[in-house]
């Protein structure tokens, strides 16, 4: 899908009003005007648009910001922030992040309204193109409408293309919030020219289908079940939604969990939606790690090229060092390793030298237990050899100080190198700094199973059917055993073992902040489990919300005050 920059856009939203209103007036570089929408080719560009807006939020730092650190799978690395991670005093409603996330939300949302709204005036083009497009907008609407829900609650809903800047603004109820995302959802998937999945002839690689809504809308059933705008149906229809994804799809789970996440693979038969990058600049970010890039094989990356023969390269990636994971998440979460193959196809535990310049040598006296053929004043190993290795078990100081390479047990991990997450891992870059070309995965089918299961549990169905389903996918973890039944279990003491399966299965994929969430274990895991000791000195039960951005509470001049969430200032 193209990316369109649709400057005038960014000014209809409302939080902005104030500096956006004389910028519009003034510098109009619109390649799109609202009138624009109703030509044939406006309808298309918008629709280009709302999809380059996805780019905004899946592989973008601020997405990955707040989903991902400050739970119980990550906590702030080196070069980490020092606010949202650590629920401190510097978070507040002034953060940037947050801000961001917010402002793209409403920008996107109004491209849909354009699209949506001026449909029934667009000539030219056919009735399948014209409700396809409807359709896809409605879903990249309830994407976006959902992100903003399940941040903030209460939110403003603009059902309607707004092309005049205003100064008042009201929160919805939740729950009108709620309504408004499955209709959108249940209006695309009734609609007969939408794809039906994305191997769909005629679908394209990141194309909004129906699997892709039904997905969605069951995910958002098991959401608004967690919440107080819940209703009586919700785990019964998040589970039917699940089930039927599950069963008429046409997707199916990959049978190595490893090959899921594996470069030049994003389109596999697991997935059912994702969100495309380039390396054409004019459709992708800035090509600086900011914007519309996909930064996602940054963050994760450790401080690897400090250590004796190692150096920066494109295999392993640029340090950002974002995040570190949790002991919690490493040592107990995956703490199976037998049967359940995901901790070394999710962790990067081994660098391979490729430094000649600093390889370390044995120095005088050897240690006890250094290799027969030690020699003081020779290298240890060469260009090639293991440099680094994290065995995932504790070994005495005696055998770090014995071992060739630099060993290193989880009492050592640190802010600057630790287990690396690596599903976003992309060694085609042409150089180490450039941001990823690769799609990012939002939705798959292991997920579908996990929502089905939790569903489920929660009351949707029965316990043999949670059993049922989670069982898949701990099935398809023992691969390439050749009894994958020893995965199974016989039951599910608690909504915690759903959590830590969705930790060994979506680890890192953007969703970990919500799930706490919506289970109501935020505060529980974090601080009373005591899983990340860092956000657990500050995290306080008004955290489950994020602050309303100030600058949109500024910028509610004309009539009722905008509302704070509970807890912030």
């Amino acid at each position: 899908m193209k990316k369109i920059h649709i400057y005038f856009l960014a000014c209809l939203y409302f939080t902005f009003i104030t500096g956006c209103e004389k910028t519009l007036i003034e510098e109009p570089h619109s390649t799109l005007t609202p009138e624009f929408f109703s030509t044939t080719q406006g309808f298309q560009k918008g629709l280009d648009a709302a999809y380059a807006g996805t780019r905004s939020f899946w592989g973008n730092q601020n997405l990955f910001t707040m989903t991902v650190i400050g739970t119980d799978e990550f906590y702030t690395g080196k070069d980490g922030n020092n606010n949202i991670n650590k629920y401190n005093s510097n978070y507040d409603p002034a953060n940037g992040t947050v801000e961001a996330v917010w402002k793209d939300c409403y920008q996107h949302i109004n491209t849909c309204n354009g699209v949506i709204d001026n449909a029934a005036t667009v000539t030219g083009v056919s009735a399948d193109v014209k409700n396809r497009t409807v359709a896809e907008a409605k879903f990249l609407r309830a994407n976006f409408y959902f992100i903003l829900v399940q941040f903030w609650g209460d939110v403003t809903l603009n059902k309607t293309f707004q092309n005049v800047p205003s100064t008042s603004a009201s929160r919805n109820p939740m729950s009108e919030v709620y309504d408004f995302i499955v209709q959108d959802l249940q209006d695309a998937i009734a609609s007969p020219s939408m794809f039906a999945n994305p191997k769909t002839s005629g679908a394209l690689p990141g194309e909004a289908t129906k699997a892709a809504a039904q997905h969605l809308l069951a995910k958002v059933y098991l959401t608004r079940a967690g919440s107080s705008a819940k209703k009586t149906t919700d785990y019964t229809d998040a589970y039917n939604m699940a089930k039927t994804v599950i069963n008429t799809s046409g997707a199916s789970l990959m049978p190595d969990f490893g090959q899921v996440f594996a470069e030049g693979n994003e389109n596999n038969n697991e997935v059912l939606w994702n969100v495309q990058h380039t390396s054409n600049l004019a459709y992708n970010g800035p090509n600086n790690s900011g914007g519309a890039d996909n930064v996602l094989n940054h963050m994760w990356v450790p401080q690897y090229e400090l250590r004796p023969g190692m150096k920066r390269d494109v295999i392993y990636g640029r340090p950002y060092i974002r995040c570190v994971p949790t002991l919690w998440l490493t040592e107990t979460a995956f703490q199976e390793r037998v049967n359940d193959t995901r901790y070394n196809k999710t962790f990067l535990t081994t660098w391979i030298s490729n430094n000649a310049l600093s390889l370390p040598k044995w120095t005088s006296p050897l240690p006890a237990g250094a290799p027969a053929n030690a020699v003081v004043g020779q290298v240890k190993f060469n260009v090639g050899d293991t440099a680094i290795f994290m065995p995932g078990f504790d070994v005495s100081d005696a055998k770090i100080a014995a071992t060739r390479y630099l060993l290193i047990p989880p009492r050592k991990y640190d802010i600057t190198l630790s287990p690396y997450m690596k599903k976003y891992n992309d060694t085609k870059r042409a150089d180490l700094n450039y941001p990823s070309n690769r799609s990012v995965i939002v939705y798959r089918l292991a997920e579908t199973y996990l929502i089905a299961a939790e569903a489920a549990y929660m009351g949707g169905a029965t316990l043999t059917d949670a059993l049922d389903n989670i069982n898949i996918i701990r099935r398809r973890a023992a691969y390439p055993n050749a009894n994958p039944n020893v995965m199974n279990v016989t039951s599910i003491p608690s909504i915690d073992f759903i959590l830590d399966e969705r930790s060994r299965e979506l680890c890192g994929e953007n969703v970990r902040w919500w799930d706490l969430v919506r289970t109501g274990k935020l505060i529980d895991r974090i601080k009373t489990k005591n899983y990340n000791p860092e956000a657990a000195a500050n995290i306080k039960p008004h955290h489950i919300l994020r602050p309303i951005p100030q600058k949109q509470i500024d910028g509610v001049t004309t009539g009722p005050k905008y509302t704070q969430n509970p807890g912030w200032f």
